[in-house]
């Protein structure tokens, strides 16, 4: 657990990095929403070819239907809740977040942050190692995820209370991966498999739901084509070694 743990905080840090140069650069819609587009494409290779093609591989058919049916589910359940408590749009830029509530932008940060970290543990159930698309994925993604929130946050809520947020999102992500790994440790390759499924649903909703919006949004027409960059080169990424 405490290898997990170490690679989920090196996957999560990236959330604080990011939020040190919103608070720090000028705001950048357009670079900030391709760079989200690439992170999206990332992650998609990153749950294409390392976590349903290995669920499939380990559970079958039936385990990877109904973890992604699970996950997509549980997310877009907590994603709901989040708005409803007035923490839609938490990925926005600048002025943007004005009416978000500062429990609110916490909440959608943890949901956000917990199904990625919480990936990077499960990975390590049937390699001794991490697996490297997924964690480059994980950090790359987190990067403009934290960028663009951070930016809104900034007008209202202010630095101190923007670097705490993130840390706690941080400390939370490196527990969600021991948890992932620990919970999982010993487990049959069904149930692996399964869980594996439900981490991939639960992510894919959050990029159509969060990123890929505020990545058009800001990005334009372009972000297709940075998606597409990211996703090659995560499995370009998978495929060495």
């Amino acid at each position: 657990m405490g290898e997990a743990a170490l690679w989920g905080l090196v996957g999560g840090f990236s959330l604080l990095i990011g939020a040190l140069l919103g608070l720090v650069l000028p705001d950048r819609p357009k670079v900030t929403g391709l760079a989200l587009a690439f992170g999206a494409g990332a992650l998609i290779s990153a749950l294409t070819f390392e976590l349903t093609e290995e669920a499939y591989r380990l559970g079958g058919a039936d385990a990877v239907t109904i973890g992604l049916a699970a996950g997509a589910l549980t997310y877009f359940t907590g994603d709901h809740l989040v708005e409803m408590s007035g923490g839609g749009g938490r990925m926005g830029m600048m002025g943007e977040q004005a009416a978000i509530p500062a429990t609110a932008l916490l909440l959608g940060a943890v949901l956000d942050g917990i199904p990625e970290s919480a990936v990077i543990g499960i990975s390590l159930l049937e390699e001794p190692t991490v697996s490297v698309p997924v964690l480059a994925a994980v950090f790359l993604s987190n990067l403009p995820e934290a960028f663009s929130s951070a930016t809104g946050m900034k007008p209202k809520h202010g630095a101190r209370y923007v670097v705490g947020v993130w840390a706690a999102v941080v400390l939370l992500c490196a527990a969600s991966s021991a948890l992932g790994y620990g919970l999982l440790d010993g487990a049959s390759g069904n149930a692996v498999g399964l869980i594996q499924a439900f981490a991939a649903g639960a992510v894919l909703t959050m990029l159509v739901d969060t990123m890929i919006p505020e990545a058009l949004k800001h990005g334009g027409k372009a972000a297709g084509l940075v998606t597409v960059l990211g996703f090659a080169l995560a499995y370009l990424l998978s495929t060495v070694g």
